[in-house]
């Protein structure tokens, strides 16, 4: 506990709180408007933290995840367009609420959730990081292969839409990273005579194309659709302390769920957010008013998906997987930096983690003081037409890509890249396993050949390792498991009844 507190003291200083105090700010409003993400903001803002310091980039960042997690609740509350994925299930009833004349009692549910749920995932990050990694530390390159092999499998396996959709997506992002030198031998591979190619995709072009371009594209496709707001009344955006103790159980049951299944590689808020609000609905007294505006769904809905903040940390932190898109994201921050992510990070970076932790904590209460406060403002902002917003996230996209090595071929890659975004996501591919797979190849490829090289028995010598036999085993199971349940479907329906 000394480090925490010698964290918070740290963050505490104007240039860390500045920092923490811009990134929400900038989150919440990103996460607010429809057709924004924190991912686009987040990977807008990496080129721009080249030369910054390291803990102050990423205190940044994290920052601004906080609070574009939480924004979304706005538009999803006032225009039922969740402003982010993670925020769809709080449109089940935060709109009807708000349709029923109580917008702000609706807010002040969906942003009190966000922080309770954000500071228990706080907890766990702050408790179980570091027996996590002493634990992790003991991993070798079989282990690692046989984990990133099961964040690939356990992201298709949960994506939106078919597992095979998903599969495609993860192994898509890896066979766009096998391009360039090939760090195993040496020797160049999939350049096709193109020099400009010797050094493979570089992440940050990607992540841009992917992230932000694909979404120009959608938004510029769909630029007629404009959204119907509901007007916030003069009431106070607060909720009495004797029905936040009436929620007290639910927060809490749904707030252990996020922070859990953040702690999946890839998952993703809005899993976490569906699976809360329907186990409490199952577990409800009176499940038939989820969806006609009922509190218990949006305090589950919020609680849930920020606390899936927290709980998507730990494993980027400990063991260098990412626990969703935009950790991902975070994860190719600290590679930019230098800085090595797994196990060795509490040894070689201790403050700098620490500092990490500290600012998520501080993230969330600040979050709840500047949404509390202008959430009147930003509800006005939401309604910002696109024609005038897209022409500047366009410019900023390449002027990130130029800067990145000065080249044009890095700007024509943010482009490629963005097509291919804009039509997997029209197929109803979902862009996270592309992303995660893209920025796990390197590590898949080299444990791989790290584990051969090792072994007498090549591949079979996974068997040797107890840790890898349970990783590879629950990697096969949750690859058949989807078909498993398929087949049970099918045969239920054709069974005579």
């Amino acid at each position: 506990m000394g480090d925490l507190a010698g964290a918070l003291l740290f963050v505490l200083h104007p240039w860390p709180f500045f920092y923490i105090l811009l990134g929400t700010s900038l989150g919440i409003f990103v996460g607010a408007v429809p057709g924004l993400t924190g991912g686009m903001l987040i990977t807008l803002t990496l080129p721009l933290t080249f030369y910054m310091d390291s803990t102050l980039a990423l205190i940044l960042l994290v920052a601004m995840y906080v609070g574009s997690v939480s924004g979304g609740l706005i538009s999803a509350t006032l225009l039922r367009m969740p402003g982010t994925p993670s925020s769809i299930m709080t449109t089940f009833d935060g709109y009807p609420m708000a349709q029923q004349g109580q917008p702000e009692r609706a807010l002040a549910l969906g942003i009190g959730s966000s922080l309770v749920g954000g500071l228990i995932a706080g907890a766990f990050l702050v408790l179980l990081s570091p027996p996590l990694s002493r634990w992790a530390m003991t991993f070798g390159p079989f282990e690692y292969f046989t984990m990133v092999l099961m964040a690939i499998v356990l992201i298709a396996s949960i994506s939106q839409g078919s597992m095979v959709k998903g599969l495609i997506a993860g192994f898509l992002g890896i066979a766009f990273a096998l391009p360039g030198l090939n760090e195993s031998d040496g020797q160049l591979r999939l350049t096709f005579g193109f020099h400009a190619l010797d050094g493979g995709f570089q992440l940050l072009p990607v992540l841009l194309g992917v992230f932000v371009m694909s979404q120009i594209i959608k938004d510029a496709y769909e630029i007629g659709k404009q959204p119907v707001s509901l007007e916030l009344g003069t009431g106070r955006v607060r909720v009495s302390l004797r029905e936040w103790r009436g929620h007290a159980v639910n927060i809490l049951r749904s707030s252990v769920i996020g922070t859990w299944i953040g702690i999946l590689p890839g998952v993703g808020a809005s899993i976490s957010a569906i699976v809360a609000y329907v186990t409490a609905k199952n577990v409800s007294d009176t499940p038939e008013k989820f969806g006609t505006g009922h509190a218990e769904g949006i305090v589950a809905s919020e609680s849930a998906n920020n606390a899936n903040v927290g709980g998507a940390l730990i494993p980027m932190i400990t063991m260098g997987i990412p626990g969703s898109p935009i950790d991902a994201i975070l994860l190719s921050a600290l590679i930019l930096h230098n800085i090595q992510p797994g196990p060795l990070l509490f040894i070689t970076n201790g403050d700098f983690v620490w500092a990490l932790m500290a600012a998520y904590l501080v993230a969330n209460v600040l979050m709840f003081l500047i949404m509390t406060a202008s959430v009147r403002w930003i509800a006005r902002a939401v309604l910002i037409d696109k024609a005038y917003m897209l022409p500047v996230i366009f410019v900023c996209c390449m002027i990130g890509a130029y800067a990145l090595s000065n080249r044009m071929y890095d700007v024509w890659v943010v482009v490629g890249f963005g097509v291919i975004g804009f039509f997997l996501d029209r197929a109803r591919v979902p862009l996270g396993p592309f992303v995660i797979g893209f920025v796990l190849a390197g590590i898949f490829e080299v444990e791989l050949r790290s584990s051969m090289q090792m072994s007498e028995a090549g591949f079979l010598g996974i068997f040797d390792r107890p840790i890898a036999t349970t990783f590879l085993v629950l990697s096969i199971l949750m690859l058949f498991w989807p078909f498993v349940q398929s087949w049970r479907r099918r045969t239920k329906k054709e069974s005579p009844s």
